[in-house]
């Protein structure tokens, strides 16, 4: 008896080929949610992605971090981290504080402010994707969770 779909596999086909196709699905998956995500938080917040993750990132260390570790977080360069940066400040979601020691040097924190801006929107953020993803079931869940941490394990074994 059969649990799910089975894999449409050709015996000969060459694994380069399903590599491809795989690559191709994955894209696919990530940029719809990625767009859906992104008009929902316009749609309800007037808000970005980049946006809120650079808030996530500071969320998660409310000490602050630096420009350039917000950057190496995202994977993003310190100009569109800077860009967001400065409208978060400029909208009293986020500030800059001096480092002790290092005159150069500024941590980002939250505000108050930003603080509970993001937890409204991280809430909302929740929501949307256990709603977009609310089609897989737990052992769904569980096995591309797997299958995608042994995909990063191998990544970063090739120091990409």
């Amino acid at each position: 008896m059969t649990t799910g779909p089975q894999p449409d596999i050709a015996p000969d086909t060459p694994l380069s080929k399903e590599r491809l196709r795989l690559w191709l699905k994955l894209l696919k998956a990530s940029s719809l949610l990625e767009d859906e995500v992104r008009r929902r938080l316009r749609a309800e917040y007037s808000g970005t992605l980049p946006r809120f993750d650079v808030m996530s990132a500071l969320s998660r260390v409310p000490e602050g971090l630096k420009m350039s570790e917000i950057s190496k977080m995202l994977r993003v360069s310190n100009g569109n981290v800077t860009v967001v940066v400065d409208k978060l400040a400029q909208d009293g979601l986020a500030q800059r504080v001096a480092v002790p020691g290092d005159r150069r040097a500024n941590l980002v924190q939250l505000t108050a402010k930003g603080q509970a801006t993001f937890a409204e929107h991280a809430a909302a953020h929740e929501a949307w994707i256990d709603d977009l993803l609310g089609g897989l079931n737990a052992d769904d869940i569980e096995g591309m969770i797997l299958r995608l941490d042994r995909l990063a394990e191998t990544l970063e074994e090739r120091d990409i």
